[in-house]
């Protein structure tokens, strides 16, 4: 995704653009995840500004290109004990809250949003500017739109092997002309970017995820548990500190470092995770105990049984090894700049982190 849309700004400011592919589709994290376009869990300063512009980005792609899925369906993060309340209560009073589009919901509000939690919880955190896509068929649907343009070429199947003074080579051996190189290679951080960039300050993370047939319900908008606001940086504070100290994760979600998220895709199916693993090398096979855990977790937030789960995967991504870095931007020749590492917020933040690339390059 980070790649198509440096594509989208470049041929939206009138120039000619090849893609290289290595794969004939893509196939790394910007399909296995969950489409969140994801605003109030945002680290204050860099990163909340790079969110918000990016949601509206994606607002205005969405009505360019309806393919995508795109909808302001916002989220809600549901709360079960009086530690997570009362950090949501500390995060809503705070004085970014409206610009990250934060409400506190009592249980009958959460209800009125979205019908379908009819589980247990004592409120919820409402988040209005959060919105969501759909992963496996954004970037088609995106490159469809580019080659209508007449200045988009999309070349899958090849990996650039040598970049040169005035453009690449591929692993086809056929040398691609331009101005210009972005190496948006994600989690691929070995060949090519370590012969010209060396050792980067970015790290894999390791996720697990699932999918399930389609729910009988519409869920209006996404949904969180308590867990995650360990793993968001917004909701850093006192009062996380004491719900880390006084309400340790259950082993299962400790050991995995999991949060729940859900997000209903366009057929009706959930998708739903997810799993952190840091350190390398990874297992190559997905453990059952995190999926039951999810599972139980997501069941409580319904109040009824999850359908059949269809599909269940293992996802890698590239993180910048400084949380308060967005993203690895480096300028590593005079005609290429070097962009990966977005973390999590990858899918959420790369129409902004594009933008930016652009205006740095002079494009």
């Amino acid at each position: 995704m980070l790649g198509t849309m440096h594509a989208w700004q470049a041929v939206s400011r009138g120039h000619d653009v090849v893609q290289v592919e290595r794969e004939q589709q893509a196939r790394g994290a910007s399909v296995r995840n969950f489409g969140l376009v994801w605003v109030g869990g945002r680290a204050p300063g860099e990163e909340l500004a790079t969110a918000r512009r990016a949601r509206e980005l994606w607002e205005e792609i969405g009505r360019q290109v309806g393919g995508i899925g795109f909808r302001a369906n916002g989220s809600l993060t549901a709360l079960r004990t009086p530690a997570e309340v009362a950090v949501a209560e500390e995060v809503v009073a705070r004085p970014d809250a409206a610009d990250r589009g934060l409400k506190f919901l009592t249980p009958d509000e959460v209800r009125a949003v979205n019908p379908a939690l009819s589980g247990a919880m004592v409120a919820a955190l409402h988040c209005e500017r959060d919105a969501a896509v759909e992963p496996r068929v954004a970037q088609p649907a995106l490159r469809q739109h580019l080659l209508a343009t007449g200045r988009y070429t999309w070349l899958p199947g090849r990996e650039v092997r040598t970049l040169l003074p005035h453009g690449v080579r591929d692993d086809h051996g056929d040398v691609h002309e331009a101005d210009l190189v972005l190496l948006c290679t994600g989690a691929a951080l070995g060949g090519l970017v370590r012969e010209v960039a060396g050792e980067v300050p970015v790290r894999r993370v390791r996720l697990q995820m699932m999918q399930t047939d389609p729910l009988a319900e519409r869920l209006t908008t996404s949904v969180a548990d308590g867990d995650s606001f360990r793993y968001y940086p917004a909701y850093r504070g006192d009062a996380l500190d004491a719900l880390n100290r006084n309400q340790p994760q259950p082993a299962v979600a400790a050991e995995h470092k999991m949060q729940l998220l859900m997000v209903q895709r366009l057929d009706g199916s959930l998708t739903i995770g997810d799993t952190h693993e840091y350190d390398e090398p990874f297992t190559f096979d997905v453990d059952s105990a995190p999926y039951e855990h999810l599972v139980e977790v997501a069941e409580s937030l319904l109040g009824r049984p999850l359908p059949p789960i269809r599909r269940r995967w293992a996802g890698v991504y590239a993180q910048h090894t400084d949380p308060a870095a967005v993203v690895h931007r480096d300028r590593i020749a005079d005609n290429a700049w070097l962009v990966t590492g977005p973390g999590g917020r990858g899918m959420t933040c790369s129409p902004a982190i594009a933008e930016r690339t652009a205006t740095e390059a002079g494009l």
